[in-house]
């Protein structure tokens, strides 16, 4: 064969060649978009994209697994710290409704007692400073004379006697706890086949437990007997809870008992207090001797100046432990 004749048949073998691939792309191509139902073409056409579709979908589930994940721990670690700020505040929020609750039940506790002691003007108080020492038990309220306060005017809770308010400035007040060994609390034993009088006044031993002293040795107090003021000296109004006799023991001299009190208040628990501004409590009457019972009689003249003298003892010392205090203070400016 001519060299033209090879020319000629290699041109239509190429041509051949590239009909049959295009023809084949053709059919591989309208196959898979739908365009011949031939059953014959369209598994040829499967066939061949299978190997490309499966690879193609297992790097999309992979891509899309991957991102996914990386979304799912980027959302994860949001919520995490979003609860945890809604956690810390909700352990706030839960610590100050303790609080809220807390001063709610002190400060109702506080207005039911002013319910019902009518006969006395009271003024809520705020502790806001304590001051502890062997030979002191002071503590400082935010009230002061802009509230109508005064030096020697009681101060009470709810449950009982705290003390007196021993210097007053415009906007505070300091006040001498009952514990203070400078204190003096005119007293009597509340139960009435008694009625026993005394002086409490802080221990310096016993810092916590006051005393009731100047108690006859032959009068009847015993353990469990409610101890409240009895109003004389003009401090203390009559009838305030001070605290409950825990124990009794012999005066040094042997001549006099002692009764250890367990106070009404709690004063590691102190934070809201009133003070009695005024009072429309009628005075305690005189001193009276007891009753006379027959084979036992005394000296009814010697007996009342007895119970003056001790009445005026109280009187004396109320007014003894106001002024140190007060000198105390002087010194200490």
């Amino acid at each position: 064969m001519s060299r033209y004749g090879r020319e000629r048949n290699a041109k239509r073998k190429t041509w051949a060649l590239l009909f049959v691939i295009v023809s084949l792309f053709c059919i591989v191509f309208f196959a898979a978009r739908g365009r011949f139902q031939a059953p014959v073409m369209g598994r040829a056409a499967t066939l061949m994209l299978a190997p490309f579709q499966g690879a193609i979908s297992w790097v999309g589930s992979q891509v899309n697994y991957v991102v996914t994940s990386v979304w799912d721990i980027a959302t994860v670690h949001q919520q995490n710290k979003m609860l945890r700020s809604e956690v810390e505040q909700l352990r706030v929020q839960n610590v100050e409704a303790k609080e809220f609750a807390s001063e709610n039940q002190r400060l109702r506790a506080l207005l039911g007692y002013k319910q019902q002691a009518t006969q006395f003007d009271l003024v809520a108080a705020r502790v806001i400073a304590r001051e502890s020492a062997t030979w002191s038990s002071m503590i400082t309220i935010n009230r002061g004379t802009s509230d109508g306060i005064a030096a020697d005017m009681a101060v009470v809770t709810e449950r009982g006697l705290v003390g007196r308010v021993s210097e007053a400035g415009p906007t505070s007040s300091k006040v001498q706890l009952i514990l203070d060994p400078r204190s003096s609390v005119g007293t009597l034993v509340q139960r009435a086949e008694s009625r026993v009088t005394g002086i409490v006044e802080g221990d310096p031993a016993n810092p916590t437990m006051p005393d009731m002293v100047n108690i006859p040795k032959t009068s009847d107090v015993v353990e469990g007997d409610v101890i409240v003021t009895s109003g004389f000296g003009g401090v203390y109004p009559k009838g305030i809870v001070v605290g409950i006799v825990s124990a009794i023991r012999n005066d040094p001299g042997g001549l006099l008992k002692i009764a250890a009190l367990e106070p009404a208040v709690d004063f590691q628990k102190l934070e809201d207090v009133m003070v009695i501004t005024a009072s429309r409590e009628a005075p305690p009457e005189p001193l009276k001797p007891p009753v006379q019972t027959p084979g036992t009689e005394t000296d009814p003249e010697k007996e009342a100046a007895e119970m003056q003298a001790a009445a005026q003892a109280a009187d004396e010392a109320t007014a003894s432990a106001a002024a140190d205090v007060t000198n105390a203070g002087g010194a200490s400016q």
